[in-house]
């Protein structure tokens, strides 16, 4: 008995110590870098989409948010509308992310990472 209290004395204090050196692995290394667009960040992707967006086929007042990811790669991918204003203007924005360059993409530890954007997009009555 004296070896098994002996044993779980000694014991418990080693696990507690790896658990919570465990945790805070999660959060060194956090030295994230984030994507660029052409060379910056996101004014050079919203002059991109000033550029391209055809702003004819807004028929209302109100905000669109988009979502994308850009990959390891710098691709745009899984482009989804999250808030939508009106199918035109959600179809022009999705048409315009398609043709969108690469990125830059986000690193962590040096090492290039995917991450997730969200976009808005405020249009008002003239």
């Amino acid at each position: 008995m004296k070896l098994i209290k002996l044993f779980l004395f000694i014991l418990l204090p080693i696990s507690g110590f790896s658990q919570i050196g465990g945790e805070g692995e999660v959060y060194l290394n956090g030295d994230r870098i984030e994507a660029k667009f052409g060379g910056g960040g996101m004014d050079n992707f919203t002059a991109f989409i000033k550029r391209n967006f055809d702003y004819s086929k807004v028929t209302k007042a109100g905000k669109l948010e988009g979502a994308f990811t850009v990959d390891e790669q710098g691709n745009v991918t899984k482009i989804r509308i999250t808030q939508v204003l009106d199918v035109e203007s959600a179809t022009e924005f999705i048409r315009v992310l398609k043709m969108c360059p690469k990125w830059e993409p986000a690193q962590r530890g040096g090492k290039p990472i995917s991450i997730e954007i969200k976009y808005p997009m405020v249009f008002r009555v003239k």
